[in-house]
Formats: C-alpha cells, sequence, structure tokens
C-alpha cells in the first residue's frame, strides 16, 4: 500500500502551479513579483502573492488570496509616484513602494495609468507590459 502512494505522488503533483514573475520598475532594486501557486491540480484557482521590493529600504509580501485559474489576469496600474494598483475582476488593491505599505482600496478612477497584465501563459506565468507603457 506504501508503495502504491509513492508511485501516485508524482501525478497528484503535476500539473500544479507554482511560478512567478516581475515588473521591473528601476531597474533590479526597484520591483514588483507575483507568484502564483496552484497545490493540487484539481484546485480551480491559485493562491496570490505580491512582493514588493525596493532595496534597500523595503521589500514586503502581500497575500492576494486565490484568484481562478482560467481567469487569472492580474492588471497593474501606475497612480504616482512609487504607488501602484492591482485590479483582478471587481477585486482592487493599492501598494505603495517607497515605504512596502499597503493602501486602502483605491476607487476605480484612481488605479492610474495601465502598466500591463500579470496572466498565465501557453506554458508558464508571465507579465505583458501595456501599450505605449
Amino acid at each position: 500500500m506504501r508503495r502504491t502512494w509513492v508511485l501516485l505522488a508524482p501525478l497528484v503533483l503535476a500539473g500544479c502551479i507554482k511560478d512567478s514573475e516581475s515588473h521591473y520598475i528601476d531597474g533590479n532594486e526597484h520591483t514588483l513579483s507575483v507568484r502564483v501557486a496552484q497545490d493540487y491540480f484539481w484546485k480551480d484557482s491559485v493562491d496570490v502573492t505580491v512582493v514588493a521590493a525596493r532595496w534597500p529600504d523595503c521589500q514586503r509580501q502581500f497575500d492576494f488570496g486565490e484568484l481562478p485559474v482560467g481567469q487569472m489576469e492580474l492588471e497593474l496600474f501606475a497612480a504616482g509616484e512609487n504607488v501602484y494598483s492591482f485590479r483582478a475582476g471587481q477585486r482592487t488593491w493599492q501598494l505603495e513602494t517607497r515605504s512596502c505599505t499597503l493602501l486602502p482600496t483605491p476607487a476605480p478612477e484612481a488605479l492610474g495609468e495601465p502598466v500591463g497584465v500579470f496572466r498565465m501563459g501557453e506554458d508558464k506565468f508571465v507579465f505583458e507590459k501595456a501599450a505605449g507603457a
């Protein structure tokens, strides 16, 4: 019985998603990175974590919760100096990267200018820059 579980383990883990992608704001020292993780292939959502970093001043991780795998698009907006907004469907978040702080939920008109979108690509998680960004 134990041997059966050992042989089935790779099948259970196959198809799971664990990936990340970064948007470089000002070289390697100022970035926004999004991590997605799907622990089981039958789970229809991914856990989303955003890491804001502006070295050497700050680095902080923010848990954005779960988002559906099939609709995994996390839009990124620039809303002023060191202020960035994220939108996934009806959910929005805003971060400040001067001290890596989560700000109150922004109003839809205060999201800022489009920078790009983090999304599930054909075989990996990608960041696509917005036209004109």
